[in-house]
C-alpha cells in the first residue's frame, strides 16, 4: 500500500529561481559589505534555491512511483531549502540603501507606525531594542521576525531555516543571523550587526507587507 502508483503526478514539478536585488551588490555599505552580499545572495540563496529545485523534481518522482516513504524521507531537506528560499526572499526586500529609503522610520498615521506604536510604549525604539535581543539570543543559526497575526504584531524568532508559515502569522521583517549574514564584516559580534541593519531597513516594504497582512485578515 505504499508503493501505489499516484497516475495524478502526471505534470513536472514546480522550478525556482534566485531573484533578482533590488540593488547593487555595493549598495548596502557599510552596514553590509558587497562581499557579504554577493556571497550571501549569490552563493547562499542559490545553493537553497538550487537544492530545493532538485528535492522537489526527487519528491515528484518519488510520489509518482507511489514510493511514499522516499517521498517523506525527502521532507526535512525540502523544508530547509525551501525556508531558506522563501526567508531570503523576503530578506532581500526588507533592505535598502539611504537611497532608496532604507533606515527612513515611517511618520507617525502610517499604519504599522501607529501599530508599534500601540503595541509597545516606547514605540520604535522599544521594538527595535526587543527584536534586536530576541534575535541575538537564538542559539546558533536562525533568524529573528516582525510578524502581524490577527492584526496584532509580534516578535518571535525561528532556528535554522524555518519559515513563518502555518499559524495565520505574516511575516513583516525577517533578520538573518546565520553568521554568514554577518561574519566578514563583524567577525562574532553579532550585536552590533544587528544594531547596524535598521540603518538599511526597507521600512516602506514592511509597511506594505502590514498593509497587505490587514486586507487578509
Amino acid at each position: 500500500p505504499l508503493r501505489a502508483p499516484l497516475a495524478s503526478l502526471s505534470t513536472a514539478p514546480p522550478s525556482y529561481s534566485l531573484p533578482d536585488l533590488p540593488y547593487d551588490y555595493d549598495a548596502l555599505a557599510p552596514t553590509i559589505s558587497p562581499a557579504i552580499m554577493q556571497l550571501h545572495h549569490a552563493k547562499h540563496h542559490n545553493t537553497y534555491v538550487t537544492s530545493l529545485n532538485g528535492l522537489l523534481a526527487k519528491s515528484h518522482d518519488a510520489l509518482a512511483a507511489g514510493n511514499l516513504p522516499a517521498a517523506l524521507a525527502i521532507q526535512p531537506a525540502l523544508r530547509f531549502h525551501a525556508g531558506g528560499h522563501i526567508n531570503h526572499s523576503i530578506f532581500w526586500t526588507n533592505l535598502a540603501p539611504a537611497s532608496q529609503g532604507g533606515g527612513s522610520v515611517p511618520d507617525k498615521g502610517n499604519p504599522l507606525r501607529d501599530a508599534i506604536d500601540k503595541r509597545w510604549e516606547g514605540g520604535v525604539g522599544e521594538m527595535v531594542a526587543k527584536m534586536n535581543a530576541a534575535t541575538a539570543a537564538v542559539q546558533g543559526s536562525g533568524w529573528g521576525w516582525l510578524v502581524a497575526k490577527g492584526g496584532r504584531l509580534e516578535i518571535v524568532t525561528l532556528g535554522n531555516q524555518e519559515a513563518v508559515v502555518g499559524d495565520d502569522s505574516v511575516p513583516l521583517l525577517g533578520i538573518d543571523v546565520w553568521e554568514h549574514a554577518y561574519y566578514l564584516d563583524y567577525k562574532n559580534d553579532r550585536g552590533a550587526y544587528l544594531k547596524n541593519i535598521w540603518n538599511v531597513v526597507n521600512w516602506a516594504n514592511v509597511s506594505e507587507r502590514y498593509d497587505s497582512a490587514l486586507k487578509s485578515k
